[in-house]
């Protein structure tokens, strides 16, 4: 399986409402529920009206698009991780699956998923 890592670094924030989030930008994930606005973004464009924000972290997809059908690999990469004790945050899209890991543990998560065979572009 074939991974692909992002240069740039994320900010995953909670926003008062919607309102200044910007859809433009490359990477930008945003979850709405009865309790809290998400959003996952380039640090660089963290709206004003953020309210709490953990900043520094890096993220890379699983490539191609995962049939629905197809079980257990967000499973074996958080779990690979773990093992190695790296923590992650994940967001799941119609196509695929984006695993986040903090900045400082990013080049160790990846060469850990390397060593248990996964590919990484």
């Amino acid at each position: 399986m074939q991974l692909k890592a992002f240069e740039q670094e994320l900010s995953v924030c909670k926003l008062s409402d919607a309102s200044g989030i910007d859809l433009s930008n490359e990477l930008t994930f945003v979850g709405i529920t009865d309790e809290e606005v998400s959003l996952v973004c380039p640090t660089a464009h963290v709206p004003a009206n953020t309210i709490a924000r953990e900043d520094g972290w890096r993220a890379f997809r699983v490539q191609g698009v995962l049939d629905f059908s197809l079980t257990g690999i967000l499973s074996r990469i958080s779990s690979v991780l773990a093992d190695a004790q790296v923590g992650i945050f994940a967001v799941s899209t119609y196509n695929t699956d984006y695993i986040l890991v903090k900045a400082p543990n990013f080049t160790r998560a990846l060469d850990v998923l390397r060593e248990a065979g996964f590919s990484v572009a």
